[in-house]
């Protein structure tokens, strides 16, 4: 089984900044994708960035220039720094571990961070 330990979430006033961290645990396969979503309240849950075991990154249009997705790939985790944050940056942010490539049906999650922007 794989765990996903986020943390780095708070309240923070508009163009502040916070670094997110995830820790994923258990049986690991070398070759996955790490990422961010995140979902506001009445909002569907939303792609933010994804970083795969090669470190290549993908980010949403609308935090690219702002949000920057890195990994450790020797301590299985995943970071997203956030700066410039706007008040609808708010949201529970997900920390997401798949295998694309491998069984795309596959995921693990974990528990949400909240982040609150206030403006």
């Amino acid at each position: 089984q794989v765990q996903l330990v986020e943390s780095g979430g708070g309240l923070v006033q508009a163009g502040g900044s916070l670094r997110l961290s995830c820790a994923a645990s258990g049986a690991i396969f070398s070759i996955n994708t790490m990422g961010w979503y995140r979902q506001a309240p009445g909002k569907q849950r939303e792609l933010v960035a994804t970083i795969n075991s090669g470190l290549s990154t993908n980010h949403a249009d609308s935090v690219k220039g702002r949000f920057t997705i890195s990994r450790d790939n020797a301590k299985n985790t995943v970071y997203l720094q956030m700066n410039s944050l706007k008040p609808e940056d708010t949201a529970v942010y997900y920390c997401n571990l798949a295998y694309p490539t491998i069984n795309p049906n596959i995921n693990y999650w974990g528990q949400g961070t909240q982040v609150t922007v206030s403006s």
